[in-house]
Protein backbone atom coordinates (compact mmCIF):
# COMPACT_ATOMS: atom_id res chain seq x y z
CA UNK A 1 0.00 0.00 0.00
CA UNK A 2 1.08 3.48 -0.53
CA UNK A 3 1.39 6.25 2.28
CA UNK A 4 -1.36 7.98 1.02
CA UNK A 5 -4.21 8.74 -1.17
CA UNK A 6 -2.84 10.27 -4.61
CA UNK A 7 -4.78 12.06 -6.67
CA UNK A 8 -4.24 11.66 -10.10
CA UNK A 9 -3.32 14.30 -13.32
CA UNK A 10 -5.43 14.32 -16.57
CA UNK A 11 -2.07 12.68 -18.16
CA UNK A 12 -2.22 10.14 -15.28
CA UNK A 13 -5.70 9.12 -15.67
CA UNK A 14 -5.31 8.47 -19.12
CA UNK A 15 -2.52 6.16 -19.01
CA UNK A 16 -4.46 4.37 -16.45
CA UNK A 17 -7.08 3.96 -19.15
CA UNK A 18 -5.03 2.14 -21.35
CA UNK A 19 -4.06 0.15 -19.01
CA UNK A 20 -7.41 -0.52 -18.28
CA UNK A 21 -8.26 -1.09 -21.60
CA UNK A 22 -5.82 -4.55 -22.01
CA UNK A 23 -7.27 -5.67 -18.94
CA UNK A 24 -10.61 -5.57 -20.60
CA UNK A 25 -9.61 -6.71 -23.86
CA UNK A 26 -7.74 -9.80 -22.19
CA UNK A 27 -10.98 -10.40 -19.95
CA UNK A 28 -12.51 -10.48 -23.03
CA UNK A 29 -10.54 -12.51 -24.52
CA UNK A 30 -10.79 -15.17 -21.87
CA UNK A 31 -15.05 -14.49 -22.45
CA UNK A 32 -14.17 -16.52 -26.18
CA UNK A 33 -12.22 -19.02 -25.09
CA UNK A 34 -14.66 -20.04 -21.86
CA UNK A 35 -16.12 -23.36 -22.72
CA UNK A 36 -16.82 -26.85 -20.85
CA UNK A 37 -13.81 -29.01 -21.18
CA UNK A 38 -11.05 -25.90 -21.03
CA UNK A 39 -8.39 -25.99 -18.31
CA UNK A 40 -7.77 -22.84 -16.24
CA UNK A 41 -4.29 -22.64 -16.86
CA UNK A 42 -5.20 -22.72 -20.65
CA UNK A 43 -6.59 -19.33 -20.36
CA UNK A 44 -4.15 -18.20 -18.03
CA UNK A 45 -1.08 -18.84 -20.41
CA UNK A 46 -3.56 -16.91 -23.00
CA UNK A 47 -4.39 -14.21 -20.94
CA UNK A 48 -0.15 -13.46 -20.50
CA UNK A 49 0.56 -14.02 -24.05
CA UNK A 50 -1.79 -11.54 -25.03
CA UNK A 51 -0.79 -9.10 -22.44
CA UNK A 52 2.84 -9.08 -23.11
CA UNK A 53 2.00 -9.38 -26.74
CA UNK A 54 0.22 -6.09 -26.67
CA UNK A 55 3.31 -4.32 -24.33
CA UNK A 56 1.97 -5.04 -21.32
CA UNK A 57 2.83 -7.00 -18.23
CA UNK A 58 0.64 -9.12 -16.29
CA UNK A 59 0.04 -7.23 -12.77
CA UNK A 60 -0.26 -10.45 -10.89
CA UNK A 61 2.16 -12.84 -11.62
CA UNK A 62 5.08 -12.34 -8.75
CA UNK A 63 2.69 -9.75 -6.88
CA UNK A 64 3.81 -11.36 -3.61
CA UNK A 65 4.67 -14.39 -4.78
CA UNK A 66 1.00 -15.22 -6.62
CA UNK A 67 1.91 -17.51 -9.32
CA UNK A 68 -0.21 -16.61 -12.40
CA UNK A 69 -1.01 -13.92 -14.91
CA UNK A 70 -4.67 -14.08 -13.78
CA UNK A 71 -6.77 -14.92 -10.23
CA UNK A 72 -9.14 -18.05 -11.92
CA UNK A 73 -12.12 -18.29 -8.75
CA UNK A 74 -14.59 -20.80 -9.91
CA UNK A 75 -17.89 -21.67 -7.86
CA UNK A 76 -17.09 -21.23 -4.52
CA UNK A 77 -13.86 -19.93 -4.95
CA UNK A 78 -14.41 -16.32 -4.06
CA UNK A 79 -11.12 -14.75 -5.37
CA UNK A 80 -7.47 -15.57 -5.67
CA UNK A 81 -8.05 -18.65 -7.28
CA UNK A 82 -4.80 -20.39 -8.80
CA UNK A 83 -5.65 -21.43 -12.78
CA UNK A 84 -4.64 -25.15 -12.70
CA UNK A 85 -5.53 -28.29 -15.00
CA UNK A 86 -8.86 -27.75 -13.30
CA UNK A 87 -11.29 -28.42 -16.20
CA UNK A 88 -14.32 -25.92 -16.71
CA UNK A 89 -17.45 -27.91 -16.86
CA UNK A 90 -20.63 -27.12 -17.32
CA UNK A 91 -22.71 -25.12 -14.95
CA UNK A 92 -19.44 -23.65 -13.54
CA UNK A 93 -19.29 -20.08 -12.81
CA UNK A 94 -15.82 -18.41 -13.17
CA UNK A 95 -14.87 -15.16 -11.79
CA UNK A 96 -11.51 -13.72 -14.05
CA UNK A 97 -9.91 -10.57 -12.11
CA UNK A 98 -7.01 -9.28 -14.18
CA UNK A 99 -4.30 -6.81 -13.80
CA UNK A 100 -2.33 -5.43 -16.43
CA UNK A 101 1.12 -2.78 -16.05
CA UNK A 102 1.55 -0.40 -19.09
CA UNK A 103 3.03 2.99 -18.77
CA UNK A 104 3.62 2.98 -15.25
CA UNK A 105 0.50 2.33 -14.47
CA UNK A 106 -2.18 -1.07 -13.04
CA UNK A 107 -5.40 -1.79 -14.83
CA UNK A 108 -7.39 -3.72 -12.56
CA UNK A 109 -11.11 -5.26 -13.34
CA UNK A 110 -12.83 -8.44 -12.89
CA UNK A 111 -16.00 -10.03 -14.82
CA UNK A 112 -17.98 -13.37 -13.27
CA UNK A 113 -18.63 -15.88 -16.19
CA UNK A 114 -22.23 -18.75 -16.42
CA UNK A 115 -20.37 -21.24 -18.42
CA UNK A 116 -23.48 -23.91 -19.93
CA UNK A 117 -26.20 -24.24 -17.84
CA UNK A 118 -26.31 -22.23 -14.12
CA UNK A 119 -28.66 -22.82 -11.97
CA UNK A 120 -31.19 -20.08 -11.64
CA UNK A 121 -30.26 -18.79 -7.94
CA UNK A 122 -26.68 -18.66 -9.06
CA UNK A 123 -27.46 -16.46 -12.19
CA UNK A 124 -30.00 -14.18 -9.91
CA UNK A 125 -26.31 -13.80 -7.54
CA UNK A 126 -24.43 -12.73 -10.71
CA UNK A 127 -27.08 -10.53 -11.67
CA UNK A 128 -27.26 -8.86 -7.89
CA UNK A 129 -23.48 -8.65 -7.97
CA UNK A 130 -23.43 -7.33 -11.32
CA UNK A 131 -25.86 -4.47 -10.58
CA UNK A 132 -24.60 -3.74 -7.08
CA UNK A 133 -21.23 -2.87 -8.41
CA UNK A 134 -22.96 0.04 -10.97
CA UNK A 135 -24.87 1.12 -7.73
CA UNK A 136 -21.62 1.40 -5.68
CA UNK A 137 -20.22 3.30 -8.94
CA UNK A 138 -23.15 5.62 -8.61
CA UNK A 139 -21.63 6.72 -5.02
CA UNK A 140 -17.87 7.23 -6.49
CA UNK A 141 -18.36 11.17 -6.63
CA UNK A 142 -16.45 13.66 -5.23
CA UNK A 143 -17.55 14.68 -1.75
CA UNK A 144 -18.92 11.35 -0.97
CA UNK A 145 -16.98 8.42 1.48
CA UNK A 146 -16.25 5.36 0.86
CA UNK A 147 -18.73 4.53 3.26
CA UNK A 148 -21.68 5.71 0.75
CA UNK A 149 -20.33 2.99 -1.37
CA UNK A 150 -20.19 0.27 0.80
CA UNK A 151 -23.41 0.96 2.44
CA UNK A 152 -25.44 0.63 -1.24
CA UNK A 153 -23.49 -2.45 -1.88
CA UNK A 154 -24.42 -4.09 1.49
CA UNK A 155 -27.99 -2.62 1.85
CA UNK A 156 -29.06 -4.03 -1.68
CA UNK A 157 -27.27 -7.68 -1.85
CA UNK A 158 -27.48 -8.39 2.10
CA UNK A 159 -30.19 -6.47 3.68
CA UNK A 160 -32.71 -6.89 0.73
CA UNK A 161 -31.47 -10.14 -1.19
CA UNK A 162 -30.19 -11.82 2.18
CA UNK A 163 -26.67 -12.82 0.21
CA UNK A 164 -23.43 -13.10 2.22
CA UNK A 165 -21.13 -9.42 1.52
CA UNK A 166 -17.16 -10.73 2.27
CA UNK A 167 -15.92 -8.65 5.34
CA UNK A 168 -12.14 -9.25 4.55
CA UNK A 169 -11.85 -8.46 0.77
CA UNK A 170 -12.32 -4.66 -0.45
CA UNK A 171 -12.28 -2.46 -3.42
CA UNK A 172 -8.45 -0.32 -2.96
CA UNK A 173 -6.86 3.03 -4.85
CA UNK A 174 -5.16 2.14 -8.01
CA UNK A 175 -2.79 3.78 -10.12
CA UNK A 176 1.62 3.21 -9.58
CA UNK A 177 0.86 0.81 -7.56
CA UNK A 178 -1.69 -1.95 -7.82
CA UNK A 179 -3.20 -1.64 -4.27
CA UNK A 180 -3.16 2.00 -3.08
CA UNK A 181 -4.88 3.92 -0.59
CA UNK A 182 -7.90 3.85 0.16
CA UNK A 183 -9.68 0.72 0.93
CA UNK A 184 -13.04 0.85 -0.36
CA UNK A 185 -14.71 -1.96 1.43
CA UNK A 186 -18.38 -3.80 0.27
CA UNK A 187 -20.01 -2.93 3.38
CA UNK A 188 -20.22 0.52 5.55
CA UNK A 189 -22.34 3.59 7.24
CA UNK A 190 -23.22 6.50 4.72
CA UNK A 191 -21.60 9.61 5.82
CA UNK A 192 -18.41 7.38 7.03
CA UNK A 193 -14.81 6.49 5.68
CA UNK A 194 -12.79 8.56 3.73
CA UNK A 195 -13.96 11.21 1.77
CA UNK A 196 -13.95 10.93 -2.02
CA UNK A 197 -12.32 13.81 -4.29
CA UNK A 198 -11.78 14.70 -7.45
CA UNK A 199 -9.15 12.51 -9.94
CA UNK A 200 -8.85 9.72 -7.30
CA UNK A 201 -8.67 6.35 -8.64
CA UNK A 202 -10.26 3.75 -6.94
CA UNK A 203 -11.26 -0.16 -7.71
CA UNK A 204 -14.93 -0.78 -6.45
CA UNK A 205 -15.41 -5.28 -6.47
CA UNK A 206 -18.33 -6.56 -4.39
CA UNK A 207 -17.37 -10.11 -3.90
CA UNK A 208 -21.18 -11.56 -2.87
CA UNK A 209 -21.74 -15.11 -1.48
CA UNK A 210 -24.67 -17.28 -2.22
CA UNK A 211 -24.56 -17.98 1.83
CA UNK A 212 -22.57 -17.23 4.76
CA UNK A 213 -20.39 -14.51 4.30
CA UNK A 214 -17.60 -16.51 5.94
CA UNK A 215 -14.47 -17.26 4.07
CA UNK A 216 -11.66 -19.79 4.57
CA UNK A 217 -7.86 -19.95 2.93
CA UNK A 218 -7.23 -22.92 0.83
CA UNK A 219 -3.77 -24.44 1.85
CA UNK A 220 -2.38 -22.92 -1.18
CA UNK A 221 -2.09 -20.09 0.86
CA UNK A 222 -4.03 -17.76 -1.92
CA UNK A 223 -7.21 -19.70 -2.87
CA UNK A 224 -10.37 -17.85 -0.85
CA UNK A 225 -13.46 -20.31 -0.63
CA UNK A 226 -16.33 -19.31 0.98
CA UNK A 227 -16.89 -21.08 4.14
CA UNK A 228 -20.12 -23.22 3.58
CA UNK A 229 -19.04 -23.87 -0.30
CA UNK A 230 -22.02 -22.22 -1.95
CA UNK A 231 -21.12 -20.01 -5.44
CA UNK A 232 -19.52 -16.78 -5.20
CA UNK A 233 -19.71 -13.84 -8.06
CA UNK A 234 -17.04 -10.96 -7.87
CA UNK A 235 -17.47 -8.03 -10.46
CA UNK A 236 -14.89 -5.31 -10.47
CA UNK A 237 -14.17 -1.60 -12.23
CA UNK A 238 -11.32 0.48 -11.85
CA UNK A 239 -12.96 4.39 -12.45
CA UNK A 240 -12.06 7.92 -11.73
CA UNK A 241 -14.17 9.93 -9.02
CA UNK A 242 -15.40 12.98 -10.51
CA UNK A 243 -17.71 15.68 -9.18
CA UNK A 244 -21.02 14.56 -11.20
CA UNK A 245 -20.38 11.07 -11.82
CA UNK A 246 -17.97 8.37 -11.75
CA UNK A 247 -15.38 8.43 -14.75
CA UNK A 248 -15.12 4.59 -15.67
CA UNK A 249 -11.82 3.26 -16.99
CA UNK A 250 -12.56 -0.54 -17.56
CA UNK A 251 -14.85 -1.58 -19.97
CA UNK A 252 -17.08 -4.47 -19.24
CA UNK A 253 -19.19 -3.98 -22.38
CA UNK A 254 -16.26 -5.10 -24.40
CA UNK A 255 -16.64 -8.25 -22.53
CA UNK A 256 -20.27 -8.55 -22.80
CA UNK A 257 -20.51 -7.73 -26.71
CA UNK A 258 -17.43 -10.23 -26.91
CA UNK A 259 -19.69 -13.32 -25.19
CA UNK A 260 -22.50 -12.64 -27.09
CA UNK A 261 -21.51 -15.46 -29.76
CA UNK A 262 -20.37 -17.54 -27.57
CA UNK A 263 -22.93 -20.61 -27.28
CA UNK A 264 -21.14 -22.02 -24.04
CA UNK A 265 -21.70 -18.71 -21.78
CA UNK A 266 -24.82 -17.69 -20.19
CA UNK A 267 -25.43 -13.87 -20.11
CA UNK A 268 -26.79 -12.03 -17.49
Amino acid sequence: MSRGIIIKTEEEIELLRLSDLMVSETLALMGQMLKPGIKSIDLDKKAEEYIRDNGGIPSFKGYEGFPASLCISINEAVVHGIPSDYEIKDGDVVSIDCGVYMNGFHGDAAYTFAVGDVEEDIMDLLRATNKALYLGIEQAVAGKRTGDIGFVIQNYTEKQLGYGVVREMVGHGVGRDLHEKPEVPNYGKRGRGVILKENMTIAIEPMINLGTKSIKVLRDGWTIVTRDGKPSAHFEHSLVVKKGKADLLSDHKIIEESIKNNINIKKL
